[in-house]
């Protein structure tokens, strides 16, 4: 893969892939609604600034609750994305019960017309996206 780094602080790395034209997503540590609401709207400027439709979201090295956030991203985050271009998201549960719980709210609420589709496993989400 070549990626280059676009944006890291303590609780995301984002990073464009060139390969397969998509955002990677790398989120690590605690995390709670405040940093996943701004990592969010990074997220929505790098979007738009690289032009892409898809975003590969890899949540295996979190940890926490973080449910308000969940929510607003069903309601405010994925249509504002879905506005930005953005047409798949793979996302890849965290192995952490409460930050899977917190990624089953987002994606259970969004109407907002993105595929979203959820994994366990990294190879079988970046699969998938490639094959849209």
């Amino acid at each position: 893969m070549a990626q280059r780094i676009l944006y890291d602080v303590p609780t995301l790395t984002i990073s464009y892939d060139y390969t397969d034209e998509w955002l990677y997503l790398d989120w690590h540590g605690s995390l709670d609604d405040d940093t996943v609401m701004a990592g969010a709207l990074k997220v929505l400027e790098l979007l738009q600034q690289e032009r892409c439709t898809k975003v590969l979201n890899d949540n295996t090295r979190i940890t926490g609750l973080w449910a308000d956030a969940a929510k607003w991203g069903s309601d405010v985050f994925f249509p504002m994305l879905y506005d930005a271009g953005c047409r798949y998201f793979s996302w890849v549960y965290s192995p952490e019960r409460y930050s899977q719980l917190s990624a089953e709210l987002a994606v259970e609420q969004t109407a907002a017309g993105i595929i979203i589709m959820t994994f366990r496993d990294l190879n079988p989400a970046a699969e998938w996206l490639r094959s849209m």
